[in-house]
């Protein structure tokens, strides 16, 4: 059954008629609009105790303290306003309240797009509330980026959203993926990617952090999770940001585990090459989704926890992890670009890349695809490291020199093994290498 979306202006209106639901905003940077949307919608008395917008830094500094990395649009900005206007409520409220309200305390820190349209428009958007009267508060925090190229819309895109959290919080929390869903209700397709969400508190002591970014993954609101090796979900520039990436590729139930001795491998290979100091060199193992959202069924709740279990096992083994949608080489690489990485090597099977020179998988745009292909890939300071396999039929292991390649297709193939864009995982065993 289709669910009902009420429209922004009654969410809002429902949240002020219901006497238990008393909080703050606070709104620093762009994101002003939230609050407006509460008060235009009528009965805001009974909702809102105190709006604030520390807009200038030295305010906002002397509120909320100084940060040490210099960032105000962060998550640890938003965690010390969050922290600092719900301990504040409760400090002056409580005493007398506390029997008769649930108190929340909602912020956003955000950047939309400048004059000179040379920014990424993001922002940290989270709320602390409690379920029940007196009850331990509960947290959702999420990471959004905003795709509209005007300011005012990508305003009112971010009013909308602070609608949606606090409405789901409060009535759609007990359905973990119907509150997600919720999210981006009357919003157009486009506005925006929620590419990262931290839930945590006695409402959602049944989830957690894999599992909840899986799902807008699943749903398409952002093309990637990614996870640091405790498990941990990251916003993708907090991890990579300016660092030399080194990725395997394996897809969700592929039919055997990562061969990482010859990961290991390509990694030194990588190290050797680039020059690259250990100290900035992220290592990520990426598992693709794109199996299972491209079967018939639905995914379901229980798809998603053996999903959150990979990657869990993953992270077990010392190694950050990205969950994603990319079916290309090129996809990834261009998201990983928006991180300015000083280098990208990507270590993939030599069965992939016959795939990709084979004109027969194609139509008859073939050259333009590859050509867009190599183009969109190599562009971006990105090595493959090609590791091989062991052909049944033949017993012969195959690697860039005896690969197959149509012939259309070879003379680019051959530039591009040369002048080491491709390379071979040099100084393997054959014991080490796997039967596709």
């Amino acid at each position: 059954m289709l669910r009902e979306i009420p429209e922004t202006k009654r969410k809002a209106l429902r949240i002020n008629l219901e006497p238990t639901i008393y909080g703050t905003f606070a709104e620093i940077g762009a994101g002003q609009e939230v609050a407006r949307n509460f008060f235009t919608a009528g009965a805001a008395s009974g909702t809102i105790a105190k709006t604030m917008s520390a807009y200038d830094m030295v305010f906002s500094n002397e509120i909320y303290g100084i940060e040490s990395s210099g960032r105000y649009v962060s998550k640890s900005r938003l965690a010390r306003m969050l922290s600092h206007e719900y301990d504040l409520l409760t400090e002056r409220l409580g005493p007398k309240q506390a029997h008769s309200k649930r108190f929340f305390a909602f912020a956003n820190t955000v950047t939309t797009l400048n004059y000179t349209r040379t920014n990424d428009p993001h922002g940290w958007v989270g709320l602390k509330f409690q379920a029940d009267h007196e009850a331990e508060a509960n947290e959702i925090i999420l990471h959004v980026r905003l795709l509209d190229s005007d300011t005012s819309i990508q305003q009112d895109v971010l009013g909308i959203l602070g609608v949606n959290l606090v409405y789901a919080a409060y009535f759609l929390s007990g359905d973990l993926q119907t509150m997600i869903e919720s999210l981006v209700d009357n919003l157009s397709p486009g506005s925006l990617i929620i590419d990262t969400i931290h839930v945590k508190g006695p409402e959602f002591k049944e989830a957690n952090d894999r599992l909840v970014n899986l799902y807008l993954v699943a749903k398409g609101f952002s093309s990637a999770a990614i996870f640091d090796k405790n498990g941990h979900a990251m916003q993708v520039k907090d991890l990579l940001y300016k660092k030399d990436i080194m990725i395997l590729r394996t897809k969700f139930r592929q039919k055997s585990n990562p061969n990482f001795s010859l990961f290991n491998r390509a990694v030194e290979q990588f190290k050797k090459v680039q020059q690259i100091d250990d100290k900035n060199l992220i290592v990520i193992i990426e598992v693709l989704m794109t199996n299972l959202l491209d079967s018939d069924k639905k995914i379901n709740r229980e798809d998603l926890l053996e999903f959150a279990k990979r990657a869990e096992d993953l992270c077990a083994t010392g190694n950050n992890v990205i969950v994603s949608n990319f079916t290309r080489n090129h996809k990834l690489a261009q998201y990983l670009s928006e991180c300015k990485p000083h280098s990208v090597g990507i270590s993939t099977n030599i069965s992939n890349l016959r795939k990709i020179f084979d004109a027969s998988k194609y139509d008859e745009n073939y050259t333009e695809e590859l050509l867009a292909y190599v183009s969109d890939l190599f562009s971006r300071n990105v090595k493959l490291y090609a590791y091989p396999y062991l052909e049944r039929k033949t017993g012969e292991i195959v690697t860039t020199s005896n690969m197959k390649v149509s012939e259309n297709a070879k003379p680019l193939f051959e530039f591009l093994v040369m002048n080491k864009f491709i390379s071979d995982i040099e100084d393997f065993s054959a014991e080490e290498v796997k039967t596709v």
